[in-house]
């Protein structure tokens, strides 16, 4: 960050009286900008025992499978957020949406929250992310070709939970990976 989005002056990167971190903060104004994780939110949509996968049309991961989630946006509920990006990449409405999933990513300053939920009448289609959206069985979800650990992570908890009946509210963390060497 170089300018303050209060009054366009340069921004300083201290810390400011009373904290305990460095801010990006005005030295004309004062303003503290601070610069926070982002929240990505997404639903795992089932219907008739399968779940609804996008095959992402744009990077990071390209070609690569997915549950529908993105970012959320300013001024909706992650229940809202989770539901429009549904829509977006599978072009699928959802109702009964619990959530299910919570996975901190400090590394990258990010949060997951998943919901799980029904796909209403099984209708889907393909957004303009994704270049291909299916409904999968345990058995012929491609493996191999999943976008990210927490979706992966994700499904094998959402299946071994099919078995139990019981679909609790799981919190957990990925941290970095270590190269191999």
């Amino acid at each position: 960050m170089n300018f303050c989005t209060s009054c366009g002056a340069e921004v300083n990167l201290r810390i400011p009286e009373g904290d305990d971190r460095q801010r990006f903060v005005c030295v004309s104004c004062e303003a503290i900008h601070y610069i926070n994780p982002r929240v990505i939110v997404g639903c795992l949509p089932v219907y008739e025992g399968k779940v609804l996968l996008c095959k992402r049309a744009i990077e990071p991961r390209r070609d690569y499978w997915t549950l529908p989630a993105g970012f959320m946006e300013n001024g909706e509920t992650t229940v809202q957020g989770a539901a429009r990006e549904t829509w977006e990449e599978a072009r699928a409405r959802v109702s009964d949406l619990e959530l299910y999933r919570i996975f901190d990513v400090p590394h990258i300053s990010q949060v997951y929250m998943f919901y799980r939920c029904a796909l209403v009448e099984g209708a889907y289609g393909v957004g303009p992310e994704s270049t291909e959206t299916g409904l999968f069985r345990e058995d012929e979800i491609p493996w191999d070709e999943i976008a990210f650990p927490v979706i992966r992570e994700t499904l094998k908890e959402y299946f071994a939970d099919v078995v139990t009946g019981q679909f609790p509210v799981r919190v957990s963390a990925i941290e970095r990976r270590r190269p191999r060497g």
